[in-house]
């Protein structure tokens, strides 16, 4: 049957007038690229064969990461199969990053991908997102593709090639992994646990006996998030891994939260979780429990695999203790709340003095990785500095090489993929290229000491980026789908959650 015009809801009508009807289909094509590309697109290599030449690179040596000046890429398939100082010799194409310092592909160990463009500008006056949330949530799929789209593409532009991915409903993981798959995105999504219909009720309950109501229902959303994740677990040369997602400790019951364990076991690919996220959820594992967040999932056995825990401000000593003990990492997340919010002073410091390995999320509203990486250091030296001279404390000012190793090959050992973070031969080609000596960022050429001008970049200094070889970013510009395109069926549809809000007079409020 087919419907007529008029009886299009007004996010299909605004889609099919700007052209962008199919949003499901966003990127059908792999990069085989070569000839003349289509329109919005730049010209890509043939296949996944040729050189990167960078002006530096981060490289392990002796077990440490090191900035080697001039340093040449080979990339064949999906692998990293030569690198050397100076220019590798050869005839395929090669692609010009000599301006550029290459480094690993950014892991944001913290993403709800689908969330940041229709939050991000609303909250920093200080509404909540819930509304937004809950709006997003009822969307029809081509119009929560678009925005999913339009938020992954920011991530790719940024550097950000590994999304460990908290969607906030199974519907948006399953957003996600179709975008994803188009693209070449590595991803480790999962629908949080419980999902967005379902979580402020249980979240923000002024008695338990909600809680304890929820669990029939939250452990059918187990074994719905569970199924669709055996289905695409491993799907595109393993670039999707699923990941169990519980909301919190505070959200959950010891059977439910039992139940995700053994669910992530199966899976085999370890728990992303909101741990420890503010006080309250502290005290109500430990009123509930008896012991705080991360102490209580260890007691369940949930480090017996990978686990990223993030925001954590309101970790204990233990949970600390714990945290380093498991190998567990803790996603530090700068624009969590919003632009200028508090919660970019997450408690790096106290993480690196406890010797917990801290990766650089990216949490909702902020898709840009190089931004986040450059909050969180200058966000955590002004929380380090505050709290020693308030305390006596001496807690250690992070700096832009803890960051990148953060997001580059703790988080990579946090997933237990050695073949992943590192630039070397026989890890996946997973890598991205940025300009530090252009204006605004460098002086014209590299500087002796390339990662501190990451402190002045942005995800415009992105020009090249690739996961496991394919390239999705060259020379500044998506290069895995038409950018004007996304740009614009992103738009559309988070126009129509607006207007939505502005007819229920959500922006009235103060």
């Amino acid at each position: 049957m087919t419907e007529s015009p008029d009886a299009r809801p007004l996010h299909r009508r605004a889609l099919l007038a700007a052209g962008l009807a199919a949003v499901p289909a966003l990127g059908a094509g792999r990069l085989l690229g070569a000839a003349p590309s289509p329109a919005g697109r730049p010209t890509v290599p043939r296949g996944r064969d040729y050189i990167v030449e960078g002006g530096a690179a981060l490289l392990r040596r002796e077990g440490r990461s090191v900035v080697v000046p001039e340093v040449s890429l080979r990339v064949r398939d999906d692998r990293i199969v030569g690198v050397r100082e100076g220019r590798i010799a050869g005839t395929v194409t090669r692609i010009d990053a000599r301006g550029c310092v290459l480094l690993p592909g950014f892991i944001s160990g913290h993403t709800h991908a689908a969330s940041g463009t229709p939050t991000r500008g609303l909250i920093e006056g200080g509404r909540s997102y819930q509304r937004p949330l809950e709006l997003l949530e009822a969307l029809p799929d081509d119009a929560l593709d678009a925005i999913t789209a339009y938020n992954v593409a920011e991530l790719l532009r940024s550097g950000c090639t590994t999304h460990v991915e908290m969607s906030l409903s199974l519907r948006q993981a399953q957003s996600y992994v179709r975008v994803a798959r188009r693209w070449n995105v590595r991803g480790y999504p999962g629908g949080m646990i419980p999902g967005t219909a379902r979580l402020f009720p249980i979240w923000r309950r002024t008695d338990d006996a909600v809680l304890e109501r929820s669990v029939p229902e939250t452990l059918r959303e187990i074994e719905a998030n569970l199924a669709f994740a055996l289905e695409v677990n491993g799907a595109e040369e393993g670039l999707i891994r699923p990941m169990m997602t519980p909301h919190a400790t505070d959200t959950h019951t010891p059977e439910t939260m039992t139940a995700i364990i053994a669910a992530a076991r199966r899976l085999g690919n370890g728990i992303h979780i909101h741990l420890a996220q503010g006080v309250g959820e502290t005290r109500t594992t430990q009123r509930l429990r008896g012991m705080s967040p991360a102490v209580w999932m260890a007691s369940l056995g949930a480090f017996d695999g990978p686990l990223f825990g993030a925001h954590m401000s309101g970790a204990t000593a233990d949970d600390w203790a714990v945290m380093a003990r498991h190998g567990g990492i803790y996603a530090h997340c700068p624009s969590g709340g919003g632009a200028g919010n508090a919660t970019g002073m997450q408690p790096y410091p106290e993480a690196l003095a406890a010797g917990v390995h801290v990766n650089i999320g990216i949490d909702t509203h902020s898709n840009d990785y190089v931004e986040n990486l450059k909050l969180a250091v200058l966000a955590g030296c002004a929380r380090a500095r505050l709290l020693n001279a308030a305390t006596g404390s001496r807690l250690p000012q992070p700096t832009i090489a803890q960051a990148v190793a953060g997001a580059t090959v703790l988080a990579a050992d946090g997933l237990r993929r050695p073949d992943l973070g590192r630039l070397e031969v026989g890890a996946l080609a997973d890598w991205c290229a940025i300009d530090l000596s252009g204006p605004l960022v460098g002086a014209g050429r590299m500087g002796p000491e390339p990662l501190h001008h990451l402190l002045y970049a942005h995800g415009l200094s992105v020009r090249h980026v690739a996961t496991q070889g394919h390239l999705q970013v060259v020379d500044g510009h998506l290069a895995v789908d038409d950018e004007a395109r996304i740009v614009s069926a992103g738009g559309t549809a988070v126009a129509e959650l607006w207007a939505q809000l502005r007819a229920e007079r959500w922006f009235d409020a103060p």
